[in-house]
């Protein structure tokens, strides 16, 4: 579990897909300290497996289900990517609770710049813009990020410069992918209004046991 909260930029080093699970070395500061085999990493929102970990650098196993439904795939040597370590049961959660299990890639619309903040726009499938409401939470690559607005089809947020600068956001543009996980409260708040049954008291039943 995570909060949302990138704790750093680590650069990619080395992208071996010639294994199977790939493996990906990522060269970083504050996360691989303490970090051991078997531990959870967010790496652009997904959460991965440690397979091992040194004072500046530490690998991770991405099986090839995951590559292909987020943007680790496109990854290569030299790219900057968001981390953050898992949640301590008794840290401080800034964010919103993030599972890193994704559940599609979005893309960038539009990104426009204006008065300090930034507003990006990003296009979604269907099923995933149901799960994602006006003033809601949605982690953007791994990013916990206050949703701004939802059409049938896309949905927006804005960012400060600081967020943008702490992050891959900086560097995004217009067509670029972005993995996307929707709030997993608002998740189980679907399942749970879908599996209700609708009621078998209708107008018509009233009237015909004369009701109405």
């Amino acid at each position: 579990m995570f909060t949302g909260i990138i704790e750093e930029l680590g650069v990619i080093e080395k992208f071996d897909r010639s294994r199977e699970p790939a493996m990906i070395s990522i060269k970083a500061a504050k996360i691989p300290v303490g970090l051991k085999k078997g531990d959870s990493v967010s790496v652009n929102g997904v959460c991965l497996t440690v397979i091992s970990a040194s004072k500046n650098n530490f690998s991770v196993e991405a099986i090839g289900e995951t590559l292909k439904k987020t943007n680790l795939l496109e990854l290569k040597s030299g790219d900057k990517v968001n981390l953050e370590g898992a949640l301590i049961s008794s840290g401080k959660v800034s964010g919103h609770f993030v599972t890193g299990h994704i559940d599609g890639i979005g893309r960038i619309k539009s990104k426009r710049e204006s008065r300090g903040e930034i507003l990006f726009e990003v296009e979604a499938d269907k099923d995933i813009i149901k799960g994602i409401v006006k003033k809601g939470s949605v982690a953007v690559d791994g990013i916990s990020l206050t949703v701004a607005e939802v059409t049938d089809s896309s949905f927006s947020f804005y960012v400060i410069p600081h967020t943008a600068n702490a992050t891959i956001l900086s560097s995004k543009g217009t067509g670029d992918k972005v993995n996307l996980e929707t709030d997993i409260l608002g998740k189980y708040a679907t399942r749970h209004s879908s599996s209700e049954k609708s009621s078998e008291i209708t107008e018509a039943y009233l009237k015909e046991k004369g009701f109405v």
